[in-house]
């Protein structure tokens, strides 16, 4: 999620205050309050649930991938043992069953080698495209947090090892489906293996069997002779080593490497996984480290030392808050006056039925602060808060004009960070607190603003 955060924020940055100031308030560490900040953002904007819809699709996947190379590898071995007069040409079937497998397994190895390859042509990476395609939902998502996936394992030099194994895994069970069948129709069926040429001398073929047996001997299948080659047809001992043989090259060329590919894919990534972390070294993160920093808030040399007040139960909803009272004008017309009498009175702690003991002193008078609604005024605003935690805040808005995103965004983020909102309407131009209109009063339920109050008159 923090390198899929970083990706979309290459096009322009995300609103990202009030998850900011949260993600420096839960956690200390640089690494930590990045990753929360990107885990807010990527659930706010669906990556996390686009993450987790890509998780369900992925067995279903590999599941529909595996049976089609399952049914791909019937077909091979069906062309080789299905044939109507039940003769096998063993140079045509050991191309037909191992030539394509070859053929990847050598561009596998140079692409391992090579810094700079995509493996685009493999199953593991046409499995993850077939999950971010069909979990891309209405936004769209999944391609980017595809780009992540794939960025971030290259970085950690496990891009084909991964996608490797997953090929690796596909091959070995489609290996294992081929030689079943092999085996099971050689066993219960009568073929004859011959050599066939029309240009090729009878030692080529004497030849292709003493290199290809090496191996397949190791394992204990047994050697063709080269009388057996010569004469396949010439006794039925030399027809079951030939298909013995057959079977051996099978195993030994076919699904041992795919069997141990997919063991050494699986242990490099045991080893690896850990080096999966974001580049906090880029210019990116640094800039977060560094807005993180100007939220600290500042040291006290000379703490207070009379004693705290107890707050008393339903006082406030806030458990960290001070005295503080602010009266904030957001998008106000030029002329209206800010703040006006009457609202400086309404806020003042002496219009509050708050019992003597909860109610603010007398020598904090409200502090008035007009914002016109640009990001810049309203991210100082926000961290100013942020470091005050008010008691109160009221908001005053245009009573003419009508509540949209970003004063909803506003209000939201505000009420977050005091222990009591309110909002009051002003008319124009004298300024005067008006009855709030419908359009208000729905915004605020349609919104689940419930904890801001919508004040007419005095703030009691």
């Amino acid at each position: 999620m923090v390198e899929a955060i970083r990706l979309a924020e290459e096009t322009g940055a995300l609103d990202d205050a009030s998850v900011l100031r949260e993600a420096a308030s839960t956690h200390q560490g640089p690494a930590e309050r990045i990753t929360e900040r990107a885990l807010l953002l990527a659930t706010r904007i669906g990556l996390v649930a686009e993450w987790e819809r890509m998780g369900r699709i992925a067995p279903i996947v590999l599941i529909a991938m595996v049976a089609l190379v399952v049914f791909a590898g019937l077909g091979l071995a069906g062309s080789v043992t299905g044939d109507a007069g039940r003769k096998i040409n063993l140079v045509v079937a050991l191309v037909s069953l191992l030539g394509l497998h070859a053929v990847t397994l050598v561009l596998w190895v140079i692409g391992s080698m090579l810094p700079s390859a995509s493996f685009s042509w493999s199953f593991g990476a046409i499995g993850l495209a077939l999950c971010a395609k069909v979990a891309g939902g209405k936004q769209g998502q999944a391609a980017l947090l595809l780009r992540a996936v794939t960025g971030l394992l290259a970085r950690a030099r496990l891009l084909p090892w991964v996608l490797g194994g997953l090929s690796h895994l596909v091959w070995t069970l489609s290996f294992l489906v081929v030689v079943a069948s092999l085996v099971f129709a050689l066993a219960f069926r009568n073929y004859t293996l011959s050599w066939e040429t029309t240009i090729l001398e009878p030692g080529f073929f004497v030849r292709v069997v003493e290199w290809s047996s090496w191996l397949p001997g190791r394992l204990g299948f047994p050697v063709p002779s080269p009388a057996d080659v010569l004469t396949p047809d010439a006794s039925a001992a030399g027809q079951r080593t030939l298909a013995l043989w057959l079977t051996g090259c099978i195993v030994a060329y076919g699904l041992m490497p795919r069997l141990l590919l997919t063991l050494v894919c699986g242990a490099v990534w045991w080893v690896r996984k850990k080096s999966l972390q974001p580049e906090l070294g880029l210019a990116y993160f640094r800039r977060l480290a560094a807005r993180f920093d100007r939220l600290a808030p500042p040291r006290i040399l000379d703490a207070d030392t009379a004693p705290k007040r107890k707050p008393t139960a339903g006082s406030t909803t806030f458990q960290a808050t001070t005295d503080a009272v602010l009266l904030i004008g957001f998008e106000l017309a030029d002329e209206t006056p800010w703040p006006p009498l009457s609202l400086s009175a309404a806020g003042s702690p002496a219009s509050d039925p708050l019992p003597d003991d909860a109610r603010p002193p007398a020598d904090h008078p409200p502090e008035a602060l007009r914002i016109d609604g640009s990001g810049d005024a309203v991210r100082r605003l926000l961290d100013r808060l942020a470091l005050l935690r008010p008691s109160r805040c009221v908001i005053a808005c245009q009573a003419t004009s009508s509540p949209d995103r970003g004063t909803e965004r506003f209000v939201r983020e505000v009420a977050s960070l005091c222990g009591e909102c309110r909002l009051v309407l002003l008319d124009r131009p004298e300024g005067r607190i008006v009855p709030t209109p419908a359009r208000w009063s729905g915004w605020l339920e349609q919104t689940g603003l419930a904890r801001v109050l919508a004040t007419e008159g005095a703030l009691s």
